[in-house]
């Protein structure tokens, strides 16, 4: 009886071992323009602030040194997902190659399962280098000769504002209470002028 229990406690510690080393395994992926084209914005930059974590999502704004794909301007924010178990670590001053998606007009959303890859000083540190089958200067090397350099946009007044952004729980409850109203009061109106 004692014997079964020790079985079954490791056959539940093995499962939760391997379900937890696997969360962060992504596909492996091969450098070139198929996997290029899956993403509508890759550049290198260095990251000139992080905001902290605010509804699971983090913001670091980079300052755009080459930019390979996309419309962007000199700085860029990228939205990073915080608080989960596989979650990129991003500091000022780091430099990166950022393969993303568009979010929002003036954002992206990171991927922990893009390709993008943070520059170290220690070649031994890279363990980029292992899992993509290429180093940080190979890659700058491809994007450079398959992507060639573009131009970023000169920064101009977003037209669009912030229609873009989600509004505050508060105001989203008021924007229904004053619907409500609106309702009620067309309710009201129109049964005491057009009665049938």
């Amino acid at each position: 009886m004692k014997n079964n229990s020790i079985k079954i406690l490791l056959c539940i510690l093995f499962l939760f071992t391997l379900k937890t080393s696997q969360a962060c395994q992504c596909p492996i992926t091969v450098l070139g323009l198929e996997e290029c084209n899956k993403y509508d914005i890759i550049f290198k930059g260095k990251i000139s602030s992080v905001k902290p974590c605010a509804n699971n999502f983090g913001v670091a704004e980079f300052e755009i040194e080459e930019l390979y794909k996309g419309n962007v301007t000199d700085k860029f924010k990228v939205l990073f997902n915080c608080g989960v178990e596989c979650a990129m670590e991003f500091g000022i001053g780091q430099e990166w190659i950022i393969y993303t998606r568009y979010k929002q007009v003036d954002k992206a959303i990171m991927d922990w399962c893009s390709r993008s890859r943070k520059f170290f000083k220690n070649d031994k540190e890279d363990f980029y280098t292992v899992t993509y089958g290429n180093d940080y200067f190979d890659e700058l090397s491809f994007l450079r000769k398959n992507l060639g350099l573009h131009r970023t946009r000169k920064e101009t007044g977003n037209a669009a504002g912030n229609r873009n952004a989600l509004p505050t729980q508060n105001q989203t409850i008021l924007m229904i209470l004053i619907s409500l109203s609106i309702i009620v009061l067309f309710y009201y109106l129109f049964n005491k002028y057009f009665k049938l």
